[in-house]
């Protein structure tokens, strides 16, 4: 049975930590839903693009963690805040993280969203550089990728792939992993 993810867009999301995460799963043979955080499935990204997402928050309805492997969550300004913002969100990615499902996350979005869902506490983790600051009860590493048990996160944009990859690790195993990465070439 292949692995069900769901990516959340919200506007102003940073598009390479979106899409990269969306291709390298979908190309591992998950079924990746994306997942508008607002009223409309055209969320446009930070740098102007825009990408029709799958479903919304709303349309998930009673989906939670018994229905997701895993919950992904790229970063860019304001799209992390924006999805901080939404209640629904929040709730899935906290009821994934207590079902030990995967909850990834990369550049602000570590900061901004997981942290003060309490994801964080007492976790290593890293994120875009300078929003680590403040960010008590959890270990900064500055490293690519850190996962720290089902908690994935990455630094941003130049990571994107390396930050995929390491989902479909904990997803699929290394082999998988290691496909993906070798027919991407990275």
């Amino acid at each position: 049975m292949s692995k069900k993810v769901v990516l959340f867009l919200a506007e102003g999301f940073e598009e390479v930590e979106a899409v990269t995460p969306i291709d390298y799963l979908r190309r591992a043979g998950f079924e990746v839903a994306v997942c508008a955080v607002g009223d409309s499935q055209s969320v446009k990204g930070a740098r102007g693009i825009t990408l029709k997402a799958d479903t919304t928050l709303e349309a998930l309805g009673s989906r939670g963690a018994d229905f997701w492997d895993a919950a992904v969550v790229p970063g860019g300004m304001p799209g992390a805040a924006n999805i901080a913002a939404s209640k629904e969100a929040g709730a899935l990615l906290v009821e994934m993280a207590a079902a030990g499902k995967t909850v990834a996350a990369i550049c602000a979005a570590p900061a901004l969203v997981l942290f003060p869902l309490g994801l964080l506490n007492g976790k290593n983790f890293t994120c875009y550089p300078g929003m680590e600051k403040n960010l008590s009860g959890a270990n900064w590493l500055g490293q690519p990728v850190v996962v720290d048990g089902g908690i994935i996160t990455s630094r941003g944009a130049g990571t994107a792939g390396l930050f995929s990859v390491s989902i479909i690790e904990q997803l699929a195993g290394a082999e998988a992993a290691e496909k993906i990465a070798a027919a991407v070439l990275l």
